[in-house]
């Protein structure tokens, strides 16, 4: 049954008018354009850091020969990061100050919930100690070397990320394909929704924010060799 006719019996259950009831609907499906891409942006963004944190792992295998990209991509997953997080605490703030296309929308299940804040700290706490590692290598924080505490906020990062990424992987290609010309009307995609090239542009603008940091930084892998 199509969504306007159920619309339609609902509002002569409550003895609304039709046309009152297409309104609502209409209001609340314009409403929910926020929210979708909202989700789309950070579909988005999840997939390139997917992609640079792949690259990243690449390095760590041969630190000796790579330490230069490993900084470099180290430096440059610092503006899509800060994309990502942006975007999923204005989800968070949306929704628990009940804007309605959010309250729709509904929360992630609550093992990912919990698991959220956790991502974002970890995630935070591993770009941090790295960047700090540039300009001093000998810094201890509370008596613990920062190299420690890179390596151990990675390793707890590591599993977050596992189950955060194994969470949601499925969903990425539909919402992605819904975001890109002439892929959108591939099966399997979501609805596309407006905003799109203000998405992408979100996208590019991080990645060139990390970009340009990582050209300016990557020089700091010097201090290790």
């Amino acid at each position: 049954m199509s969504a306007p006719i159920q619309s339609r019996r609902r509002a002569h259950v409550r003895g609304e008018s039709a046309d009152t009831a297409d309104t609502a609907d209409t209001a609340g499906t314009a409403d929910d354009t926020g929210a979708e891409g909202n989700e789309r942006l950070t579909a988005i963004t999840g997939t390139l850091l997917l992609v640079l944190f792949a690259i990243e792992g690449v390095t760590i295998l041969q630190l000796g020969g790579l330490l230069y990209w490993h900084y470099f991509f180290g430096f440059l997953l610092v503006g899509p990061v800060c994309v990502k997080i942006c975007s999923t605490l204005y989800r968070f703030a949306r929704y628990y100050t009940h804007e309605p296309a959010y309250v729709r929308k509904g929360p992630p299940m609550i093992a990912l919930r919990v698991l959220g804040p956790f991502v974002v700290l970890t995630s935070c706490a591993v770009l941090v100690t790295g960047i700090l590692l540039g300009f001093a290598k000998s810094e201890t924080v509370a008596g613990l070397p920062m190299l420690f505490l890179h390596k151990g906020f990675f390793i707890v990062w590591a599993g977050a990320m596992t189950i955060h990424v194994l969470a949601y992987l499925w969903r990425l290609p539909r919402l992605v394909a819904s975001d890109v010309p002439g892929v959108r009307r591939v099966r399997g995609a979501a609805t596309a929704v407006g905003g799109s090239a203000l998405r992408w542009s979100v996208t590019v603008a991080g990645l060139a924010g990390g970009l340009v940091f990582a050209m300016a930084a990557a020089h700091l892998s010097s201090a290790w060799r």
